[in-house]
């Protein structure tokens, strides 16, 4: 049997997501240990998120998602809780319709329109 080196070992008992390096959002030291006003705040900032709030939420989900079994109920209950604070901030900052919504109505009606007038005629 082969001997694995330890340089091995650790690699082979490590994760993706410890990889993970990103630039789109910056927490600060022990923003997650906060509380999940405080947290949805931060991550809703463009200080610590200048891509929007949206980076924000998948920076909450990825820690929730990596801290896994290691987070204590009351610590994941307060993390969701933030999670829900942070979605209705991402639904406030959305806009009412992209104009590709709106050309999307806008021939919706059209084509509902003809449908009735067609309707009309043959009645």
């Amino acid at each position: 049997m082969q001997r694995m080196l330890s340089s091995e070992v650790t690699m082979a008992t490590r994760k993706w997501s410890a990889k993970v390096d990103t630039d789109s959002t910056h927490p600060g030291e022990g923003l997650f240990k906060k509380s999940p006003s405080v947290i949805a705040r931060a991550l809703a900032s463009k200080k610590v998120s200048p891509k929007g709030p949206g980076s924000g939420m998948r920076m909450l989900t990825f820690y929730i998602n990596r801290a896994g079994k290691n987070l204590s109920k009351e610590r994941l209950a307060a993390l969701k809780k933030a999670k829900g604070i942070l979605s209705e901030i991402v639904a406030d900052q959305k806009p009412e319709s992209s104009p590709k919504m709106a050309a999307a109505k806008k021939a919706a009606k059209k084509t509902s329109g003809a449908k009735t007038k067609t309707a009309k005629k043959a009645a």
